[in-house]
């Protein structure tokens, strides 16, 4: 019998762990939870016998695959995959996936209320200003890009978007304008929204050179990865630019400096927030399960990623 370990120090919601577990069961596998483990060793423990594991933050990393003899699939509930080690699993013939689409809207919704939480001066008392007609940059327009732009046109921006690898009339036909460059983007929008993923090329691009070229009143929205931006730079531009808010769904390494700084200009969540939202929890997580049952009966890998 197979056995499939849902291992999350964030835990699912309630719903989501039955949802789970019935599925789970009703594939004729065995259900087994770890939950708010405060050690590796826990999870080093638990890995042991299982041959499909579901995480979502959790750190997959060599140790644990080295503890997982039998692990075959580990499914990452959620869009990012850069906490598990794709060619440690690889090594050992282990099936990585992710289940791209579950957390888009609670995603983009989180952009949203950053933009007007940054448009309104953070509800500090002063006067802001709104959303309505400013010229919105939607960087890369996958799953959270396409429902940026749909919530953003609702109030009323003027939405723009680069993405290399998505034809542009695909873009078009969601009333988006297309421009040629990551250049362009930032000298004609005074929002960016980040939706890039972290990866060799993209680690550290937004960069002083990109920064500085965004108009008055510039607004950086994070709810991609840390890593994408790169933080020394930016410190700078906003030193010499402080007209520029960043906020970010991950406090960056520097955030002392920003609170040191630039009162006022920036804001970063306790903890990254995009998919914390009851819906996008149960979504992903039996996303997860169906992903695993589909492929240990069927030899389905249409979300693997490594």
């Amino acid at each position: 019998m197979k056995k499939i370990l849902v291992a999350t120090d964030k835990p699912f919601a309630k719903e989501a762990v039955e949802g789970i577990k019935k599925i789970t069961e009703e594939a004729g596998f065995e259900f087994a939870l770890l939950e708010k483990y405060t050690e590796v060793s826990q999870l080093l423990d638990a890995v042991k016998d299982v041959n499909a594991m579901i995480i979502r933050s959790d750190k997959v990393t060599p140790e644990v695959l080295d503890s997982a003899k039998n692990l075959e699939i580990v499914v990452r509930a959620g869009a990012g995959y850069d906490n598990v080690d794709l060619d440690a699993a690889a090594a050992k013939n282990v099936v990585v996936m992710n289940t791209p689409g579950q957390n888009s809207n609670a995603v983009a919704e989180l952009a949203l209320g950053m933009m007007v939480y940054a448009a309104r001066n953070f509800y500090n008392g002063t006067s802001g200003s709104e959303l309505l007609g400013k010229k919105l940059g939607i960087l890369a327009y996958g799953n959270v890009g396409r429902l940026v732009a749909k919530i953003a046109k609702g109030f009323g921006m003027d939405v723009y978007a680069f993405d290399a690898f998505v034809p542009k009339g695909k873009i078009e036909q969601d009333g988006v304008k297309v421009v040629g460059s990551t250049e362009e983007l930032f000298e004609t929008c005074q929002y960016i929204s980040l939706h890039i993923p972290a990866n060799d090329v993209t680690k550290k691009s937004i960069n002083k050179a990109l920064v500085s070229k965004m108009t008055k009143n510039g607004v950086i929205v994070n709810t991609a990865r840390k890593e994408v931006v790169h933080e020394e730079e930016l410190l700078e531009v906003m030193m010499e630019r402080t007209d520029i808010k960043y906020v970010s769904d991950i406090a960056p390494d520097s955030s002392h400096i920003f609170a040191d700084k630039f009162d006022g200009r920036f804001f970063f969540t306790p903890k990254k927030m995009g998919a914390q939202t009851g819906e996008a929890n149960i979504n992903a997580g039996i996303a997860a399960i169906n992903q695993i049952v589909n492929f240990f009966n069927n030899g389905d890998t249409t979300f693997k990623v490594n």
